[in-house]
């Protein structure tokens, strides 16, 4: 494909192709590269084995398989939590049966419920503050009803007693007429 895209450029530029001879020699020249650097690898991995065999025998070697740290690094230890590589769990390993850890939210959530149900168990027994002041309420409105009631039927006592003695008085009227 062309340089410059699809589209191509500006107008009017030309087009440059690179050439299958470049590209072998790119390819080469990639290749031998690699290779330079399989090279000094594998020797740098000797040179470490080799090191590695003759500092076993002695105790003072502190850094074996890690980098030397540079600079203010050396001096500082730093554990950043988000750094560590994320463990994968197998099936088995997971717990079931025990106890779940709950969240924050989790467990305030069940400490307000049962809160709540101690709170509703004290107000039916009538301990709280505000079940005795329903209860005193209740006395008093109970009260003012069995007064409105025993005066309703006061009244209404009095009333056929009047009746009653209106017909009574409307009878003998009747009477001494005849």
């Amino acid at each position: 494909m062309p340089k410059g895209g699809k589209k191509g450029g500006h107008k009017g530029r030309m087009r440059t192709y690179t050439s299958p001879e470049e590209i072998d020699a790119q390819m080469k020249a990639e290749k031998e590269r690699k290779k330079n650097e399989e090279e000094e690898g594998a020797a740098v991995n000797d040179n470490q084995s080799e090191d590695k065999l003759t500092a076993s025998g002695s105790e003072d070697s502190d850094d074996e398989g890690s980098h030397k740290k540079k600079g203010v690094e050396g001096l500082i230890e730093i554990e950043n939590p988000n750094r560590a590589a994320q463990k994968s769990k197998k099936v088995t390993d997971i717990e079931l049966e025990g106890p779940r850890q709950l969240s924050r939210r989790e467990r305030e959530e069940i400490e307000k419920q049962k809160a709540k149900e101690r709170y509703m168990k004290m107000h039916l027994a009538g301990k709280t503050d505000q079940a005795k002041a329903d209860l005193a309420r209740l006395a008093i409105i109970r009260k003012q009803r069995e007064d409105a009631a025993r005066k309703k039927e006061e009244e209404r006592k009095a009333k056929e007693a009047v009746q009653v003695a209106a017909a009574a008085t409307k009878g003998l009227h009747t009477l001494s007429l005849k």
